[in-house]
């Protein structure tokens, strides 16, 4: 059997960026004068890259490309300056990326921000080392649902997308993982709805729950499939 991979999302999955992802949309809107982003919208478009989230939020606006990228740099940079003063780890995403290294797994990460967002991530949990392959937002032309973040996390890794799995905590996310042609598995923070992530190949509440192991025998069991 090829060698197995696993290609984490970053927000919701490696760190709790809720509040600071929410309270640097309430600021940015603030300092250019536009209206703030209800919570449930920003529910709805988490998992998709900013600079599409800014063209849907203010359409009135006309924005051009160029001040949708300024709008974009500041959003992310007010939500780094707020994850560096509260950084909140996902339990057992440090535990697992290690247990996966160990055991001979390759390792990626597949996200929708830019790639100082990411690698803040990673080097707050101290893993940066560990991860043979990151895609960011600069990688991709098309956010999720659309699987390119997923397909080039496999083409870099130098493996069928079959032989991955990929952990994301986002129903555009899991989608776009289906859509790649890997292993999904949705991560489902206690409280959230999970019948929203039925399209998921597997279901976890906590990254505790998931094994080496297990992730092995899963993707073995789908390419034995095929």
């Amino acid at each position: 059997m090829p060698r197995p991979h696993v290609i984490f999302d970053v927000d919701g999955v490696l760190v709790d960026s809720y509040i600071a992802h929410f309270h640097s949309w309430l600021a940015l809107a603030d300092e250019c004068g536009c209206r703030r982003m209800t919570e449930d919208e920003f529910r709805a478009t988490f998992g998709q890259v900013s600079r599409e989230i800014i063209r849907q939020l203010w359409p009135s606006h006309s924005l051009t490309p160029a001040e949708v990228a300024a709008l974009d740099d500041r959003k992310e940079a007010l939500y780094r300056q707020l994850l560096q003063t509260d950084f909140r780890p996902i339990s057992g995403a440090r535990e697992l990326i290690v247990l996966l290294k160990q055991a001979g797994f390759g390792i990626a990460a597949g996200s929708s921000g830019p790639p100082e967002n990411v690698y803040l991530t990673l080097d707050q949990l101290e893993v940066r080392d560990l991860f043979d392959v990151v895609v960011t937002a600069t990688d991709v032309t098309r956010g999720k649902p659309d699987p390119e973040v997923f397909t080039t996390c496999a083409q870099r890794l130098a493996a069928s997308p079959a032989a991955c799995a990929v952990i994301d905590d986002a129903v555009v996310g899991i989608e776009a993982a289906n859509r790649a042609g890997t292993y999904s598995i949705a991560l489902v923070a206690p409280g959230r709805d999970a019948s929203q992530f039925a399209h998921a190949q597997r279901i976890v509440r906590e990254l505790h729950e998931l094994t080496p192991d297990a992730i092995r025998s899963a993707i073995h069991q789908r390419l034995i499939q095929r």
